[in-house]
């Protein structure tokens, strides 16, 4: 397990150590844009012995200008039943995280420590996933039979970190722009992923004579 890390003054030494740490653990990392180091994703696999073994996810994690002395933000790409996972963004519970992490964490931490922890220990009275939360509340035979059947579903193929064919967000017609998190690492809080959304460009088509088209694409770069 990682050793847990003294704080630095220096926030972006900090993440430049914490991210090499990352890439010469085991765990498997996609660093989209090598310019944008802050945001990235990461395979997970479910922790052993538990529902949610056997299933692999594609975490998304962002992290803030400050970091380590705020918390990451972190999300699953693919579908997660989860009662402080929202089901539709795929995003960690805010107070969750707060609750758990450290500046004395680093990055290995959050799939050594914090997520294995997350999925063994759910909190329903603080959920994102009110279904979720009220099964486990009701009847945790079935809560566990929902996870292994959200498992079987979500996350047993095989996780490709370049693919985008199991993204949360796809499976609601959404698509996700990782420049905006890039633009937005200055002010970019650790409340969710879905807050990098913000600043996805539009499009807009109009017909010209009843033939052609005319396609005006506005970037809010």
């Amino acid at each position: 397990m990682s050793s847990l890390v003294t704080p630095t003054a220096n926030p972006n030494k900090r993440r430049h150590q914490d991210m090499m740490k990352l890439m010469m653990s085991d765990y498997e990392v996609l660093i989209p844009d090598e310019s944008c180091m802050h945001d990235f994703y990461v395979k997970f696999d479910g922790p052993p012995e538990t529902p949610y073994e056997n299933g692999s996810w594609k975490i998304h994690v962002t992290l803030p200008a400050d970091y380590p002395f705020k918390s990451p933000s972190i999300g699953f790409k693919n579908r997660m039943f989860h009662p402080n996972v929202d089901d539709i963004s795929g995003s960690v519970c805010l107070d969750v995280i707060n609750q758990t992490w450290s500046p004395m964490f680093n990055l290995v931490n959050i799939f050594e420590q914090f997520l294995p922890q997350l999925l063994r220990y759910p909190n329903p009275t603080d959920p994102l996933n009110g279904e979720a939360a009220a099964l486990l509340m009701r009847d945790p035979d079935a809560y566990n039979l929902r996870i292994r059947d959200h498992v079987r579903q979500y996350a047993s193929a095989k996780i490709d970190l370049l693919g985008r064919e199991n993204d949360v967000a796809d499976d609601k017609g959404k698509e996700r722009d990782s420049r905006a998190a890039c633009v937005d690492v200055s002010g970019t809080s650790p409340g969710g992923v879905a807050e990098l959304d913000l600043m996805e460009g539009t499009a807009e088509a109009e017909e010209d004579d009843g033939n052609e088209s005319d396609i005006s694409e506005m970037s809010s770069d």
